[in-house]
């Protein structure tokens, strides 16, 4: 993520600028240069260089021919929800109203009401169909579990407490603003020379540090635009039908293999160097305990890697081909490592009766999917206006992408990605009793994820104590050196989102706890 200089502003909104008028002007370029042919008009723009012609023109064809129909396509696609029980929809709404610092300004968020205007009840009444009952709900779904809605509308009434007035405001709340998200077009350019450059690179650092990439079938080659030419030449081949992944072979029988998810962006390219690292590190461990390698399976998520590919896999699927991966290496425990996006996956897995048992420690990096039920994550990825460098480069790069976009509006689940400090498993610090040693890194700049109250959720400091006892003591956390045992947090006062690993001396504390964590649990 860049940073928020006014050099960097410039940058980046010179890029979005000539980036996202290509279409147009090449599109422009096409209907004249037609028009002229049939009407034997002149052709005004012909001292353009021949190579620059027939890229516009090739830039209008993907577009009217590719981009469009893909993107109706996806538009009209379905919602996957699953469904929930009146228990485990009882559960979790009184896990989200304990969890609520601001209850005034939660519901206003989620509303899009702003300060001046006063929050009707069926307003509340909609966000809380769309959010506990699914998007795609029915009106006779909604006649079936009114008294059960107007129970949880009470319900908030008593958490701001105060009555909310009744009838309704004519907006959209940010729920239905996110299922009905869509993609800005991608240039051919942007695809071929950005993209396909950069996985090139990617795929070069990867084989000289030693991964060995695992591809798909031939057949599917031609699913995943730009097209990847390096990778047809791995002689090894990915278990899973749509997962690939880079892998390193785990031969180590003290430790434990380490599955890294990466997040929103444009695949692993920017997590080479702290593969790179962890790689190092923990071969220093292997020649000092006398032991194996320890592996590493880094996957890739192209639905979320700015590609033109296949939509994003539901919950069943991912955790069975991530198993089927597993299940071929041979690996029946790991350290799971996720960063940003990659922590709805990790969620998948933990409340997974199938993979849970073979997650060991667990180091979550810019986590979203703790707290997910307050609107920050979605707000700042789909209704904030950008306003500084890294806020344009979060908008046109990452939630205007179609495949994100998709991914987002049509598979994202909330109540299915959300992360509970007791979904964890947390090893019991005072009592030593069986669990998990839980590492989450988080940065006191983030602009998708509000990390003061992830911190204060997870480190326990609530804002009456703060008050109380002083915000300074409240939040020792920050601090707080790492030990390597029960729930503990890695705080970077100064870094954004993703900043973390564009730097050495950033990256390599994350590292250690990957590295303590190999020791199996007894």
């Amino acid at each position: 993520m860049i940073g928020t200089s006014t050099a960097e502003y410039f940058f980046i909104r010179t890029c979005i600028l000539f980036l996202h008028n290509i279409a147009p002007i090449s599109i422009l370029y096409s209907i004249q240069l037609l028009v002229a042919q049939f009407s034997h008009l002149p052709v005004y723009l012909e001292r353009i260089p021949y190579p620059i012609q027939t890229w516009l023109i090739a830039e209008a064809v993907f577009f009217t021919t590719v981009f469009i129909p893909l993107r109706c396509a996806l538009r009209n696609s379905p919602i996957h929800h699953s469904p929930m029980s009146a228990e485990s929809r009882k559960k979790l709404f009184t896990s989200c109203c304990t969890n609520v610092p601001n209850p005034e300004k939660y519901l206003r968020r989620w509303l899009m009401v702003s300060e001046g205007e006063v929050i009707k009840r069926d307003n509340v009444k909609e966000f809380i169909r769309w959010s506990f009952f699914g998007p795609g709900y029915t009106w006779k779904q909604t006649l079936r579990n009114e008294e059960e809605v107007e129970a949880y509308t009470t319900e908030m009434e008593k958490l701001i407490g105060r009555k909310l007035l009744p009838g309704r405001m004519d907006v959209k709340n940010l729920g239905q603003l996110l299922n009905e998200a869509g993609g800005s077009q991608r240039s051919l350019l942007c695809l071929l020379k950005c993209i396909f450059v950069v996985d090139t690179i990617m795929y070069c650092k990867m084989v000289y540090h030693g991964f060995h990439f695992y591809r798909g079938s031939v057949s599917r080659f031609f699913t995943v635009f730009p097209f990847r030419p390096p990778t047809i030449l791995t002689a090894y081949r990915s278990p899973a039908r749509h997962l690939t992944y880079w892998h390193r072979r785990h031969t180590s029988k003290k430790r434990l293999p380490v599955l890294f998810i990466h997040g929103i962006g444009v695949g692993l390219y920017p997590y080479t160097g702290f593969l790179r690292d962890l790689n190092r590190e923990l071969e220093t461990g292997a020649t000092h305990d006398d032991d194996g390698e320890v592996g590493i399976i880094a996957l890739e998520i192209m639905p979320i890697s700015s590609r033109i590919t296949h939509p994003a896999l539901a919950k069943e699927v991912m955790i069975h081909e991530i198993m089927e991966i597993m299940s071929y290496h041979g690996w029946s425990r790991f350290v799971l490592v996720s960063h940003s996006y990659g922590s709805v996956i990790a969620s998948h897995l933990l409340k997974s009766d199938r993979a849970a048992p073979l997650i060991g420690p667990m180091v979550f990096i810019d986590p979203v999917a703790f707290l997910l039920h307050l609107p920050d994550v979605a707000y700042n990825f789909i209704a904030r206006e950008p306003a500084r460098a890294n806020e344009y480069q979060l908008w046109y790069f990452g939630s205007k992408d179609i495949g994100v976009a998709h991914t987002l509006a049509k598979r994202f689940s909330w109540s299915d990605n959300i992360i509970w400090k007791e979904d964890l498993g947390i090893k019991d610090k005072e009592n030593q009793q069986e669990g998990r040693n839980v590492t989450v890194v988080l940065g006191g700049k983030d602009l998708i994820v509000d990390t003061e109250s992830v911190a204060r959720y997870l480190m326990g400091s609530s804002e009456e104590e703060s008050r109380s006892i002083g915000k300074e003591t409240a939040r020792a956390w920050k601090t707080r050196p790492w030990v390597g045992r029960g729930l503990e947090l890695l705080w970077y006062e100064q870094l954004d989102h993703a900043q973390v690993f564009d730097l050495e001396s950033t990256r390599r504390p994350i590292c250690h706890p990957v590295k303590a964590g190999h020791k199996k649990l007894n």
